[in-house]
C-alpha cells in the first residue's frame, strides 16, 4: 500500500523479556514519557494514554489486538492531537516485539499507517525517544527492586 509507510524503532534493554513486559504494562510506569497507559491487556479491550505533549493535555486511545506475553503486543492507536477525525482509517497499528538474548531484550516498535516517508521518519524519532524511556524505566525498576 503506497500510503502505508512503517515507522520502526529498536532498543536493547539489559533485562529479561518478562521484566520489560512487566514495566510496559504497569500503569504506574513512566515509559510513555510521563503519560499514564491503562489497559487490562486482553484482546478486544481499550487502551488509553493520558498525559501532556508539548504542554497540551491529551487522551489517546486504541484497542488491544494481540497479546503474546512476552513476545508480542499489538494495538491500535489514535491521537486527537493529530488533528484528524477519529475514524478507523486514521488509527495507527502499533506492534511491539521482544527478542531476548544473552540477558538482554531487543524491543522493536513498528507503527504502520503513516501517510508519507516524512511522517514515518517523524514517528520513528518519537518512538526512539519512547523506547529510550522504557529502557530507563526498566533500569529504575531494577535498581529499586520493583516487581513491575
Amino acid at each position: 500500500m503506497s500510503e502505508n509507510h512503517v515507522a520502526r524503532a529498536t532498543v536493547e534493554i539489559p533485562a529479561s523479556a518478562e521484566k520489560v513486559w512487566d514495566t510496559l504494562v504497569d500503569p504506574e510506569s513512566t515509559w510513555m514519557l510521563g503519560a499514564r497507559v491503562t489497559s487490562t491487556y486482553v484482546v478486544g479491550v481499550p487502551i488509553t494514554f493520558e498525559g501532556q505533549w508539548d504542554g497540551k493535555p491529551f487522551q489517546d486511545h486504541g484497542e488491544i489486538l494481540e497479546v503474546d506475553r512476552p513476545q508480542r503486543l499489538r494495538y491500535t492507536h489514535f491521537s486527537p492531537l493529530s488533528g484528524r477525525p477519529d475514524v478507523p482509517e486514521n488509527y495507527h497499528l502499533l506492534t511491539f516485539t521482544f527478542e531476548e538474548h544473552d540477558g538482554s531484550t531487543d524491543v522493536t516498535l513498528e507503527q504502520d499507517g503513516n501517510g508519507s516517508a516524512e511522517e514515518a521518519a517523524h514517528a520513528t524519532a518519537n518512538w526512539e525517544q519512547v523506547l529510550g524511556a522504557l529502557r530507563d524505566a526498566v533500569a529504575r525498576d531494577a535498581s529499586t527492586g520493583s516487581s513491575s
